[in-house]
């Protein structure tokens, strides 16, 4: 059986099951999960079957490897005082959530038993599976409709509106006071772990970056010759921080709200639906 799209797999309740189920690691659950991962030989053999090129979706499995690494950079570094798990214990502890995104991934080419070695660890943890969006506070539809639009930026090459939109925001970008923009988002950044918002914080800058990197649907590039060398990365950092901005809005005055936020409020009304 070739399988091409998540759509299509098999187990995809036990892959969305443990997708969801990221952000929503706590400190308290790091510890459990790093003392029940063993790497016996069974569980060695089990992984290198579920990683092998041809397992199911393995590329999608390794993005999720590196979506993990983002969302734990902060712990694996434990060189912030927020961080308050030992980072070697950190490690571990994603050693057994890498095994099982592999194993819902991989399950079938997989024994019974290959499965219940990989999925050990994160079972005795999270013994049944839970599909709950993350907390994006009080602006959460906010932060999905900007999230949305990003994407349509990849049809500049092709939508003047895009590309009206993507130039704005470089201009945006370009004119900003760095000092006022880069305090701003240290207060944003602070609320956002004063309320336990941080790992959520990490998956919403990631997933701007997911948008933002999309190929054009048409032509399949990435933006035009014309763009500037680093025209994305300004936008993609413009647009991340008032995505960031919109998640701690509740916890943040208005000034460091409006700071962020202001400068993409054109971005919404300048796109265009695909189907207009």
């Amino acid at each position: 059986m070739t399988i091409d799209r998540l759509e299509e797999h098999p187990n995809l309740p036990a892959i969305l099951g443990v997708l969801a189920q990221l952000p929503h690691i706590t400190d308290a659950d790091l510890p459990k999960l790093a003392a029940a991962w063993r790497n016996m030989v069974s569980v060695a053999e089990a992984r290198c079957r579920a990683l092998s090129p041809d397992s199911p979706l393995v590329i999608e499995v390794l993005a999720a490897f590196d979506a993990i690494s983002a969302l734990f950079a902060d712990d694996i570094a434990g060189d912030t005082d927020y961080v308050k798990i030992d980072p070697a214990v950190t490690v571990v502890a994603l050693k057994a959530v890498r095994d099982a995104v592999a194993a819902v991934y991989a399950r079938p080419i997989l024994s019974r038993g290959e499965y219940g070695a990989l999925m050990g660890a994160w079972r005795s943890v999270y013994p049944r599976s839970t599909i709950v969006e993350p907390d994006l506070g009080p602006a959460g539809p906010d932060i999905k409709r900007l999230l949305g639009t990003l994407p349509q930026l990849s049809r500049r090459c092709h939508d003047l509106k895009a590309r009206e939109a993507f130039e704005g925001l470089v201009v945006a970008a370009l004119t900003l006071d760095e000092d006022e923009h880069n305090n701003a988002i240290d207060t944003a950044f602070r609320a956002a772990v004063r309320t336990g918002r941080r790992r959520i914080w990490a998956l919403v800058r990631r997933s701007a970056a997911e948008g933002l990197g999309r190929f054009c649907p048409t032509c399949r590039v990435h933006g035009l010759p014309s763009d500037g060398l680093y025209d994305d990365e300004r936008v993609l950092a413009l647009c991340a921080d008032a995505a960031c901005a919109l998640l701690v809005s509740d916890a943040v005055d208005p000034w460091t709200s409006a700071k962020l936020t202001a400068p993409v409020n054109q971005l919404i009304p300048l796109q265009r639906r695909p189907a207009e």
